[in-house]
């Protein structure tokens, strides 16, 4: 709920989320470019050990925006750098820190490919996006940001 909260008041608008569960093979998928790393173990029983929230996250210059949000990747760092982060506020460990974010756009499509197999990402772009924009320039500040499309809870196969 807090991390939600903080997304809607960062003026994120919630393209897509849904709760889901991983299991140990799919989290080993999704976090396959770090196998063999000292942490990938610890990421993969992390992310399968209970159910999560994924989300679409629209914004101008979204990538940065959520990663700065969510404070540095290690805990202790953020407490002391960035305590009002996500990961400052909420994180346990550096594997236990509350929230993942793309680290490019490139691997953000992928991402959403990945929990969101039945989204159209070039149909967002090319025709919900543009509606986006012009409600943010012509709707009220309650009306932008503020809706989930798609909720949903699923597990991921």
């Amino acid at each position: 709920q807090a991390v939600h909260a903080a997304i809607l008041r960062h003026r994120f608008f919630i393209v897509r989320a849904k709760e889901l569960r991983c299991g140990p093979e799919q989290s080993r998928r999704f976090y396959r470019e770090h196998a063999g790393r000292f942490f990938y173990q610890r990421l993969v029983e992390f992310m399968a050990s209970g159910p999560m929230w994924a989300y679409i996250l629209a914004h101008e210059n979204a990538v940065p925006l959520w990663r700065s949000l969510m404070g540095p990747t290690k805990v202790f760092r953020a407490r002391h750098s960035d305590p009002d982060s996500i990961r400052g506020a909420y994180g346990l460990t550096d594997t236990r820190n509350t929230t993942h974010g793309s680290d490019s756009p490139a691997s953000a499509s992928r991402e959403i490919a990945f929990f969101f197999p039945e989204f159209d990402e070039q149909r967002w772009y090319e025709q919900e996006e543009p509606r986006l924009r012009r409600a943010q320039l012509h709707g009220s500040a309650e009306e932008r940001g503020r809706r989930v499309l798609g909720a949903e809870e699923a597990e991921v196969t």
